[in-house]
């Protein structure tokens, strides 16, 4: 059984999650937002409570077909994997939030075009996550070390996870040094927006919700298409944590891709309804950080100590909570002065 794919065991549930993704996409695309508009707080809340709700039905399904095929302690055990994978990549995709803004901010996109823009860098994610996952778990398979006694355990130790647990580690200290600060950076000059500028010549406005247009007898990329380079590029970026995170909850590749999906597509209308309320999370990227250094440690322990999904989700919904509650007892300093200029 541990040599068959997910899909000779399972295939309705695997043609069911691709074809729920590519109804809600095209419903997204074709039918709800066919006209480029500014996203109201009531479409974005209502949008989620819909892609959140997805995710925990589809939940519902991963352990019932297992627990139709395999049994209920097999069917517990992907559901409570699901259900942490979805959550930490969640979490870990908030930080996204704060690029995304300041991104928008800098390129100074209209509001009626963030939704055009977040669409596509969805559908480069669904591609660059697959590659990501599945590539990973084959690595991670293949780099087990022979078992050895350490410490008066026999432990079999994984060179990938040991990496990828003190690359975590190194990623959530860094993190708290940085504070989330990356107000000065240069989103013009990124990886994303060099290689369309190495394609295309850029014009200087844009030209509605359109990725090229004509000036002067001359086909040029607008602006926009820059913009959805720089915010495909952060996407790798964020997935080179959150990709190694998800690997210590399971190796089961489509459980993480499935959980790591659906997370992702409920991005784009959770970021439309926080967007104006980001100023509430200040604290947040600390919480992050903790995250990212805890998971860290969690992989490296993992041969002597093994933590359960359910403790770690409780953990990683922990110190979401405090870093959220602490955010708003504890405002910034430029927060408190606006409130008090608005008063």
């Amino acid at each position: 059984m541990e040599h068959q794919s997910i899909l000779e065991l399972h295939p309705g549930l695997v043609w069911g999650f691709a074809v729920t993704v590519v109804i809600m996409l095209l419903l997204d695309l074709g039918v709800f937002n066919k006209k480029s508009h500014e996203v109201t707080s009531k479409e974005a809340t209502i949008w989620s409570i819909v892609w959140i709700s997805l995710s925990m039905i589809f939940s519902g399904v991963v352990y019932w077909v297992f627990n139709q095929a395999d049994g209920h302690e097999l069917a517990v055990e992907k559901f409570t994997q699901y259900q942490a994978a979805y959550w930490i990549e969640k979490a870990l995709s908030v930080d996204n939030l704060f690029v995304f803004i300041l991104v928008f901010g800098f390129f100074k996109v209209p509001k009626y075009l963030h939704h055009k823009v977040l669409f596509w860098g969805i559908i480069g994610a669904l591609i660059f996550r697959a590659i990501f996952i599945f590539a990973g778990v084959g690595l991670i398979n293949l780099t087990y070390l022979p078992e050895m006694n350490i410490f008066g355990h026999p432990v079999q130790i994984n060179v990938v996870m040991t990496l990828f647990g003190l690359f975590l580690v190194y990623a959530g200290i860094k993190s708290w040094g940085d504070g989330g600060d990356d107000d000065d950076e240069d989103y013009s000059n990124t990886a994303g927006a060099r290689l369309i500028k190495s394609f295309w010549k850029v014009s200087d406005n844009y030209d509605g919700d359109k990725f090229f247009t004509i000036q002067n007898g001359i086909k040029m990329a607008t602006p926009l298409l820059v913009v959805v380079g720089v915010i495909e590029f952060t996407d790798v970026l964020f997935a080179v944590d959150s990709i190694p995170a998800i690997f210590a909850i399971s190796n089961d590749p489509f459980i993480l891709y499935t959980s790591n999906i659906f997370a992702i597509l409920g991005l784009r209308s959770l970021y439309f309804l926080l967007a104006n309320f980001i100023h509430m999370f200040s604290k947040l990227p600390y919480g992050l950080a903790i995250i990212l250094s805890f998971i860290g440690v969690k992989m490296l322990i993992a041969p002597w100590i093994h933590i359960p999904s359910p403790i770690s989700l409780g953990i990683v919904g922990g110190v979401l909570v405090i870093s959220v509650l602490v955010s708003i007892i504890f405002p910034e300093k430029e927060e408190k002065e606006k409130e008090k200029l608005e008063e």
